[in-house]
């Protein structure tokens, strides 16, 4: 297969624009076509739309797109593993991420790491719900809990603790619980995306409390929203530690049974499918995302 017709699909694909494509590989517009069209006729298929007005992929481009990719990385590792040639940071990272984490964290760092390559482009796929890495063509994701699935390979960017907080106004309305035991006369915040159980520790002894979505009056699924939510006094919330780290730092939110640790080993991975070659593009911004934010998390500053 034709691999730099294959590089100029993928081009176009990203930039929905066959003669920007060409330019960028130094094709005239006749010939990236005339290249298109071939790679096209060699897959039985039409990967991309053309009209006059503009270029779209097609059902067939979409699900080959992944393959592609992967058929060019598989080139470039193999090349560089020959010493022919030094595999380039450059072109297009998928990146699914927390919204909550990329507003706080990532969002601030984007314009360092895009002046430090300027070769590269993001595209970024942000909500508290979680992606399918493989299904949704992803380089890499930012996800945070036991990491266990198989199909993943992954990097620890940072441990990844959880905090009982409210608001001190609500506080002194309800009046702080004093125990685990006390929890169920308050209002809770619920997040779906958590486990219903939270498992508590003081002193080597255990208890459990219920952060029941059903029948719970105020459920979320946005950790952004939920601290919003917590801040407004509606009730006591169980948040990531990175999430109400600045407003437990400035007395906005107050940690509520402060003597008892949060139970949990889950973590902030990054992580990419385990069938995909680790791309210069993709390791840069994992060596970035650790550097920045891995090596000395912010929100660990203040435990």
């Amino acid at each position: 297969m034709d691999l730099e017709g294959l590089r100029l699909f993928v081009r176009a694909a990203e930039k929905l624009n066959i003669s920007a494509a060409g330019r960028d590989l130094g094709l005239a517009p006749a010939v990236a076509s005339a290249r298109l069209a071939k790679l096209e006729r060699e897959v039985g298929a039409e990967l991309l739309h053309r009209s006059t007005r503009k270029v779209s992929v097609s059902i067939e481009g979409e699900e080959f797109l992944p393959f592609a990719r992967e058929m060019l990385a598989q080139r470039d590792a193999a090349m560089a593993a020959l010493g022919q040639g030094r595999p380039q940071a450059s072109g297009t990272i998928r990146l699914a991420a927390s919204s909550s984490f990329a507003q706080l964290y990532i969002a601030p760092i984007l314009p360092e790491f895009l002046e430090r390559y300027p070769e590269i482009n993001l595209d970024l796929r942000l909500s508290d719900a979680q992606f399918d890495l493989l299904e949704g063509s992803f380089d890499l994701a930012l996800r945070s809990g036991v990491l266990d699935d198989s199909s993943l390979k992954a990097r620890k960017l940072a441990d990844a603790s959880d905090v009982l907080c409210a608001a001190p106004e609500y506080l002194a309305k309800a009046g702080m619980p004093q125990n685990p035991e006390e929890m169920a006369d308050y209002n809770l915040i619920a997040f779906r995306q958590l486990e219903n159980a939270v498992e508590l520790e003081r002193d080597g002894y255990r208890e459990t409390i219920t952060m029941q979505a059903d029948g719970t009056r105020i459920v979320l699924d946005d950790g952004a929203s939920q601290r919003l939510a917590t801040k407004a006094g509606l009730g006591i919330s169980l948040n990531a530690r990175w999430n109400v780290e600045r407003e437990l730092r400035d007395g906005v939110l107050v940690q509520v049974l402060p003597e008892w640790k949060v139970v949990s080993d889950r973590a902030l991975w990054l992580v990419y499918p385990k069938s995909n070659v680790l791309t210069a593009k993709v390791r840069v911004l994992i060596d970035f995302l650790v550097e920045k934010i891995g090596r000395n998390p912010p929100w660990q500053s203040s435990c």
